[in-house]
């Protein structure tokens, strides 16, 4: 599944919010692999999610699991404020 994270439209982000998100992300992290993007950083989560499960169901566990990492790396660097950025699936 493929997501985007932006800036948070809501919250005053700096604007090399983005660059500095990249800098703790890298290319992978656990099941996710992000890519640089000029206005966003893209994101695949790699877990299998059953068919069964609805599109909306499947896209909010892996948004959350994206929402987590992005967490996690701002956790890791006192410059970084999750509040700042936004996760949304790509279509």
């Amino acid at each position: 599944m493929n997501f985007r994270i932006t800036r948070h439209s809501g919250f005053a982000a700096p604007e090399d919010a983005l660059d500095l998100l990249w800098e703790r992300l890298g290319g992978k992290r656990e099941d996710a692999s992000f890519v640089r993007g000029r206005t966003e950083i893209r994101a695949t989560w790699g877990i299998d999610i059953p068919v069964a499960v609805e599109r909306d169901e499947r896209e909010e566990l892996g948004r959350t699991a994206i929402l987590d990492i992005v967490r996690g790396a701002c956790e890791q660097a006192p410059a970084l404020k999750s509040d700042w950025f936004a996760v949304s699936p790509r279509r």
